[in-house]
């Protein structure tokens, strides 16, 4: 992320406060926020809640320009509580930032290259702790896997860092683990038991067809005789 990337919001300043004027807050259309850091009190606000919710889809450490009662602030977004089943944006906990000031955020970890044939990878952390310039936040770190054999991994330290920032992960933390895909016991008993089960019901099927026709055979010659 750059300067040029900064997602200016227009905000308003939120004078109730409580459950029921959040309700209210988000029956507008408008999602709850409190911003705070530097010292200062805390500002409660209304964020425009489509606008600011596809800011947040694809990147949450979005840096944002909030414009409010004549203010004009940079801030980061601290916490974001979702509805569990909608997964709308029921509020924000945002954090004051300054320019060239060095901020603590996680980004998501991204798998780049194939492992070797026959492998497959499991990505042991999802997002790296890194310490980077408010304005210059990377939206991912890249892993690369290309031609990973199996036991090999892929450490924290490994991790592909853009210039100007650090890591805050201990390097020897593994991100991804390379293997090749085994059947257990348990599965090759499941496996047993079911074809088991299976053939089974095949000759219980073929009992009751075999009872069965003996049955119609039984009644054809009554009817013959009759």
């Amino acid at each position: 992320m750059s300067d040029n990337e900064t997602q200016s919001l227009r905000a308003t300043v939120r004078t109730e406060f409580g459950k029921g004027a959040a309700r209210r807050t988000r029956r507008d259309g408008l999602i709850p926020a409190v911003l705070y850091g530097h010292g200062t009190d805390p500002v409660h606000l209304s964020l425009p809640g489509h606008e600011t919710f596809l800011i947040l889809k694809d990147n949450a450490n979005a840096l944002l320009t909030l414009d409010f009662d004549g203010e004009r602030e940079l801030a980061l977004t601290k916490d974001i509580q979702r509805d569990p089943v909608r997964r709308t944006i029921d509020h924000l906990d945002l954090v004051l930032v300054r320019r060239g000031e060095k901020v603590h955020v996680e980004i998501p970890v991204h798998v780049t290259g194939e492992s070797a044939p026959g492998t497959i990878h499991t990505v042991e952390m999802q997002y790296a702790r890194i310490i980077a310039e408010a304005t210059d936040i990377p939206e991912g770190v890249d892993a690369d896997i290309e031609g990973l054999e199996e036991g090999e991994y892929v450490r924290a330290a490994d991790l592909t860092l853009p210039a100007g920032v650090e890591l805050e992960e201990d390097p020897e933390t593994v991100v991804i683990n390379i293997s090749v895909p085994r059947v257990s016991e348990e599965d090759l008993e499941a496996d047993a038991a079911s074809a088991e089960a299976g053939a089974a019901a095949g000759e219980a099927g073929e009992a009751e067809s075999t009872e069965g026709e003996g049955e119609g055979a039984e009644a054809g010659e009554s009817s013959s005789e009759d």
